[in-house]
């Protein structure tokens, strides 16, 4: 190793200065590895479920961790538990909570015990939902296990920096998010998943926009039992990579190659990076190559399974903490040694592994506290009152009960909660006890309900921002002036007033900037704004809604634009892994109030006319879904969401673009309600329920019923999730019995969504005199032409006939 070069990098360091920090990153790396090798021996033998861990890579997090400032985020994977505990936002006592699932904030801050081992986070928001000041903390979005799914996150997490850096009107009422766009998104992946498209849908994005990103490739050679072979077709990553590096002619990135195990080049290549990335705003890829996996991929199997013994062999020989203690022990410079012997290595190696045992029992006597506590409250309200020699031969088994909850081996509350209701299983059978029966039932109810908090909160946000905290206001019109326009036009209106009102307003996607997207819903609003706010982007859905989700984490409100509903099916697992569950996995630590806007349905053919909402409801549950029938409502949507901080899916009618409507004068102001129904037509005959474009189907054949003396209840959804929070739906149904739901779903989608909802969660099914009917699409996509619409979709043929038959029967 070249020590003059180490030399020049920190010659304003004393020697002492450079002893005491080789020193401090060496413990540091110790205890790491000491964290992986006990965490690996609690999950087998049987304290904890699973367990993946970050051995082998200490070396080149310490590294990186030397560039890392106040204000800098990380989007990475499970591999960087070294790099969390050297920034300060990881203990060994969190590690080990995290590992058994400890649902306590205090102890496991990333997760409250809703992720599994090395997914980690910081705290972005305060006990109330409100954003910290970001530009004083070390940050880490919350992790997520599918691979590759933290990259186009990390794309936005960049941009942020190069908007706040653009838009210098933000820096007085962003001072929370950024100081003058310097902070570096710092990325992390394994070798194994730069095999996924979206590590290069990301790097592609990012070569283009030219945004401050350093992206570590961890390489061990391995992606579980695979070899690199079989997931690139080079030797080298970095050869892959070749046609992404800028050149004085085109933009593009820079990309370095360095050994894991030389800290001196490792140490440098970051501080290199660090000034690219961070002032030339460059986004930079460093290949750490060489890299072992000691423990293997996680506790689920062995490496010794699929790896040759040579290749065992040699990671033994080239662990990074191995030369890196070689490379201390030899170390001289000008005479001088960091150690002389291993005297000093040696003591830290014995402080660094009981350090690690102490902090583990320290985290597992904690976590033993609330199931000790639980289990102690049971028994003693069993003991208090139960005669266990008044219990007969025939309920022998309540003793048997009793004495596996006395067991001090019981390690989760799930034992706890099944062994009380087995006892209550058995004292429903007996004649006796009914006190200790009610005493019990209503300690167990009111302990779940209290469990459930810790396992089932914060899907949606508990901010004074939420959604359900938003006032209807109404839009007005000037009476003396009717003005009907095309829809889009009331769009385009509402969307120029929210970027006057909103600074921090950008909305972008395919075609969005020049042309004002496809329906020219916002038309001459980049010439307006500038291409800072409105701007298009490439045909990369997955990292669109990835830019968005950085961005919004950043304090900006993103509305980003996927150009079809069917096109939504390319980012649907990005959404659902990431953007959906985000408040909900840690435990409202994090928020990203990010707006997706589409369009779809009743457009003919295969593609560009899709319904595909059954999947879109389940898969994103924790995204608002919100279906508005015209413009108008979109646009009241859009202005609620603005005031709100949860995500959402706006999904405006493609044929809507075109119809005429009024004008409101309050542009910008008036708000839809989410989660509230809106009954359109009033009727005492049929409630038939609908939401987006089939609305206008359902309003005309409405008008021809009436030629047969039925009167139907339009009910409008309005929002899909959450669905009619008021409950006005089974309203209807007290006064009319009879039910008709109507979906552009294929069937079993949407409708049995609504269906259950009305049924079963209304209790809609007393009041009904006949059975509900749903009237869907056929299996099949629609197919091309009037024709092929009118066949494969609901129609007011449709309508009218299952009305009569329902109204006849």
């Amino acid at each position: 190793m070249n020590n003059k070069r180490f030399y020049d990098l920190f010659n304003k360091m004393s020697f002492n200065s450079l002893k005491k920090m080789i020193l401090k990153d060496y413990k540091l790396a110790k205890i790491s590895r000491e964290t992986s090798i006990l965490g690996r021996k609690e999950v087998l033998n049987g304290k904890a479920k699973f367990g993946i861990f970050g051995d082998g890579k200490e070396i080149p997090q310490i590294a990186m961790s030397k560039i890392f400032r106040n204000g800098d985020y990380r989007s990475g994977y499970y591999r960087d538990q070294t790099f969390m505990m050297a920034i300060g936002e990881l203990t060994v006592k969190n590690f080990f909570s995290q590992l058994y699932a400890h649902s306590d904030i205090k102890f496991d801050p990333s997760s409250s015990g809703r992720m599994m081992t090395s997914h980690f986070g910081t705290r972005f928001l305060n006990e109330y939902g409100e954003w910290d000041d970001l530009t004083k903390k070390k940050n880490s979005s919350s992790d997520i296990s599918p691979t590759a799914s933290q990259m186009p996150r990390l794309l936005g997490l960049a941009h942020a920096s190069k908007i706040y850096r653009k838009l210098k009107n933000l820096k007085f009422t962003h001072k929370k998010f950024s100081k003058n766009g310097y902070e570096v998104a710092f990325g992390t992946i394994g070798n194994a998943s730069i095999s996924e498209g979206l590590f290069w849908e990301t790097i592609n994005a990012a070569s283009v926009l030219q945004v401050p990103i350093i992206l570590s490739i961890w390489d061990d050679e391995y992606g579980i039992s695979v070899p690199n072979k079989y997931h690139f077709s080079k030797n080298n990553i970095g050869d892959l990579l070749y046609g992404f590096i800028r050149n004085k002619n085109e933009k593009g990135v820079e990309v370095f190659q360095v050994e894991g195990s030389n800290y001196i080049d490792l140490v440098n290549t970051y501080f290199i990076a660090n000034k690219i990335a961070r002032y030339e705003y460059v986004p930079v890829i460093i290949h750490v190559k060489n890299l072992t996996q000691p423990q293997g991929h996680s506790t689920s199997s062995s490496h010794e399974r699929y790896k040759p013994k040579e290749r065992l062999e040699w990671e033994y020989k080239n662990d990074s903490l191995i030369k890196f203690r070689n490379w201390i022990l030899n170390f001289e410079l000008k005479g001088s040694k960091i150690v002389d012997g291993d005297f000093i290595l040696s003591k830290i190696d014995i402080e660094a592994k009981e350090y690690v045992k102490n902090e583990q029992k320290k985290s597992w006597n904690d976590f033993k506290k609330s199931i000790d506590k639980l289990k102690n409250e049971a028994l003693n309200i069993i003991n208090n009152n139960i005669n266990y020699n008044n219990i007969n031969n025939k309920y022998f088994w309540i003793n048997n009960y009793i004495k596996k909850l006395e067991n001090k081996n019981i390690i989760n509350k799930k034992s706890i909660f099944i062994l009380i209701k087995k006892i209550l299983y058995t004292l429903d059978k007996t004649n006796f006890y009914s006190k200790l029966k009610c005493i019990l039932t209503n300690w167990i109810n009111k302990k779940y309900k209290e469990e459930q908090k810790n396992y089932s909160s914060h899907l949606f946000s508990n901010s004074k921002q939420s959604f359900k905290n938003i006032i209807e206001i109404f839009p007005t019109y000037n009476k003396k002036y009717i003005n009907k326009v095309d829809g889009r036009i009331i769009l385009r209106d509402n969307f120029d007033k929210l970027l006057e009102l909103y600074p921090d307003l950008l909305i972008f996607g395919e075609d969005v900037g020049k042309m004002g997207d496809v329906n020219k819903g916002l038309e001459g609003l980049q010439k307006k704004y500038g291409e800072n706010r409105i701007f298009d982007t490439g045909i990369r859905e997955s990292t669109i809604i990835g830019q968005g989700i950085g961005l919004a984490m950043r304090g900006l409100r993103p509305i980003v634009e996927i150009q079809y509903i069917d096109y939504l099916l390319y980012a649907l697992q990005i959404m659902s892994d990431d953007l959906a569950c985000l408040q909900y996995r840690t435990k409202g630590g994090q928020k990203s109030p990010l707006i997706i806007r589409t369009r779809g349905h009743r457009l003919e053919g295969i593609w560009h006319s899709g319904s595909p909402m059954g999947g879109i409801i389940n898969y994103l549950r924790g995204i608002l879904i919100l279906v508005p029938r015209n413009m108008v409502k979109a646009a009241g949507f859009y202005n609620s969401l603005l005031l709100s901080d949860d995500p959402a899916l706006v999904i405006e009618c493609l044929n809507g673009y075109r119809i005429k409507e009024l004008l409101p004068s309050n542009l910008g102001l008036f708000k839809t309600p989410i989660g509230i129904v809106d009954i359109t037509r009033k009727g005492k005959d049929i409630t038939i329920v609908t939401y987006g474009s089939t609305w206008k189907i359902v309003d005309e054949a409405a008008k021809e019923l009436i030629k047969f003396n039925i009167e139907a209840e339009i009910i409008d959804v309005q929002s899909l999730y959450p669905f009619d929070l008021r409950k006005d739906i089974v309203k209807s149904l007290k006064k009319t019995s009879k039910l008709l739901i109507v979906d552009e779903d294929v069937p079993g989608g949407a409708s049995a969504y609504i269906l259950q909802n009305i049924l079963e969660k209304q209790n809609g099914y007393y009041y009904l005199d006949n059975k509900p009917i749903t009237i869907t699409a056929k299996e099949h996509r629609p197919a091309y032409g009037s024709d092929g619409d009118y066949f494969s979709k609901p129609s007011i043929d449709n309508i009218i006939d299952n009305v009569l038959k329902i109204i006849i029967e």
